[in-house]
């Protein structure tokens, strides 16, 4: 190696030759995202003794612009695994694309009755995340993976994108793991020893709860959201929901600042 201080790193060209700098070049730009642009927030899951329930709000804000009203951001895959995509939604999209080969590869390919199940696309996926973060090109995104694993128990678990995983009975990401855990956790004080104590009714409006709670406190949340419960029988999807009694609907009641004088 060259001793010279402004050439360390690089093998001397008298001994080497010239150093060949054509690897480097390339026709196409580089595309790795540096930070997040449109993004969505929190998705929240919880488990009950017979599955698993996961929702995430239909908003894709630009910085702190409410831009997209309408973006689903729980995906399915067959038979009975949810997927709950937090943070950046171009590469969500990304994600999405690859669990649609996946699925496709699957039913060409498998020579047998086996079939992914929701331990099997969470190993997956963070193995994803970790190789892009590995490449310094991370996946700016947050996942929750909910369904059964191989003995038909409920499952949840969370990717980062560092590859970090982490499984509880309850998890949240955005403001979510700061305004909604809390409240997740009383249903399950005991962690995995209470899962089999909670029915499918008081996760579902404990998860609705929480979606009221997130749409008051964060900014980047709206009252359109998205829930799905996985259970043995399969999964049941509702895209469109509506928070019920929230207390902002006054607000367009409220005459006389501004212009609103009648």
């Amino acid at each position: 190696m060259n001793h010279y201080p402004q050439a360390w790193g690089r093998p001397r060209d008298d001994v080497y030759g010239a150093y060949d700098h054509s690897y480097l070049q390339s026709a196409q730009p580089k595309t790795h995202t540096q930070s997040p642009a449109v993004t969505g927030t929190s998705v929240l899951g919880v488990k009950f003794k017979d599955g698993v329930v996961i929702a995430a709000d239909n908003l894709a804000s630009y910085g702190s612009l409410a831009r997209f009203t309408d973006v689903k951001r729980i995906r399915t895959f067959p038979p009975n695994t949810v997927v709950g995509f937090g943070g950046d939604v171009s590469d969500m999209q990304y994600l999405d694309r690859l669990l649609q080969s996946l699925d496709i590869r699957e039913n060409y390919l498998s020579s047998t009755d086996h079939v992914l199940n929701a331990k099997n696309l969470h190993t997956y996926l963070s193995k994803i995340m970790y190789r892009r973060r590995s490449d310094f090109n991370p996946l700016w995104n947050m996942l929750l993976v909910a369904g059964l694993d191989d003995e038909d128990k409920p499952f949840l678990a969370s990717a980062d994108l560092l590859g970090t995983t982490f499984s509880s009975p309850t998890l949240a990401t955005g403001f979510g793991a700061h305004l909604a855990q809390p409240l997740l956790r009383r249903l399950m004080p005991n962690d995995e020893a209470s899962v089999k104590d909670v029915t499918q009714e008081q996760a579902i409006n404990a998860v609705k709860e929480c979606m009221k709670v997130l749409f008051y406190r964060d900014a980047r949340s709206m009252d359109k959201y998205s829930i799905a419960v996985i259970t043995k029988d399969g999964v049941d999807l509702k895209e469109d929901e509506k928070l019920e009694n929230q207390s902002w609907a006054f607000a367009d009641q409220i005459r006389g600042y501004g212009t609103q004088v009648n």
